[in-house]
């Protein structure tokens, strides 16, 4: 029986059905299939194997996904808003364009990972792991992360260029590499962090050419060789 489950979803998927709301397919395998467009709303995907599998433009709202591997999945253009992911792997995934929106990122791995144009607005991402790889950085770029939390998540080494981090929480965040394996610094270049927390984070060596960082909180934060050229600062003044 632990195989009819996904027999069953990939033959009607063949037939041309989409919609797979609230299916169980807790700990089941899917993998190296291609799924687009299904509609997996509210499905139980719990400590499900569903690496390179391609779930480009896929409905996952409001799914749980947790403990779920997701090495190197094609979630392009994904929805993935309200849903649970914690503790996911999703290292090496394409998660271009997708959607994050109040989604429970806790935990969850995005090592390595192309987030460029994804959407993370006030998503959990405590103690997230986004750290580049050793062959890849993690792309966040042009990312929204508006209200995100991000508080002791590890983000070394991710490219953030113009990403939105308006009022995100990255108290006690870790920005810098401890390997030295792992490809450049972390790169906030033109970032907006307008009133970010940042109290407490490690911010040594990070870049923050021409940021934003009116009115963020910076109490605490270590900023040991840190690139601030360009960059506006909490009081409004322009770092020179």
């Amino acid at each position: 029986m632990s195989h009819k489950v996904v027999d069953d979803l990939l033959e009607q998927y063949i037939q041309g059905i989409r919609a797979f709301k609230g299916i169980n397919l807790r700990e089941r395998d899917l993998l190296n299939v291609q799924l687009p467009e299904v509609n997996l709303s509210r499905a139980d995907l719990r400590q499900s194997r569903l690496g390179k599998t391609n779930f480009s433009q896929s409905n996952f709202v409001e799914a749980d996904l947790s403990e779920a591997i997701l090495w190197g999945t094609n979630l392009t253009k994904a929805d993935l808003s309200h849903a649970t992911l914690r503790e996911a792997d999703l290292s090496g995934a394409i998660l271009t364009d997708a959607q994050f929106v109040e989604a429970n990122l806790v935990k969850a791995s995005f090592s390595g990972s192309n987030l460029s144009g994804a959407r993370l607005d006030r998503a959990l991402l405590i103690e997230a792991d986004l750290r580049s790889s050793s062959d890849q950085p993690t792309n966040l770029s042009y990312a929204s992360l508006r209200g995100t939390n991000l508080s002791y998540a590890h983000l070394g080494g991710a490219l953030f260029y113009r990403a939105n981090l308006e009022g995100a929480k990255l108290c006690r965040a870790v920005l810098i590499l401890r390997s030295s394996q792992s490809p450049g610094a972390t790169d906030l270049t033109e970032a907006n962090l307008q009133g970010a927390d940042l109290s407490y984070a490690n911010l040594s060596g990070v870049i923050l050419h021409r940021a934003n960082l009116r009115g963020a909180d910076l109490s605490g934060a270590i900023l040991n060789q840190a690139d601030l050229k360009g960059a506006t600062l909490p009081d409004g003044s322009i770092h020179e």
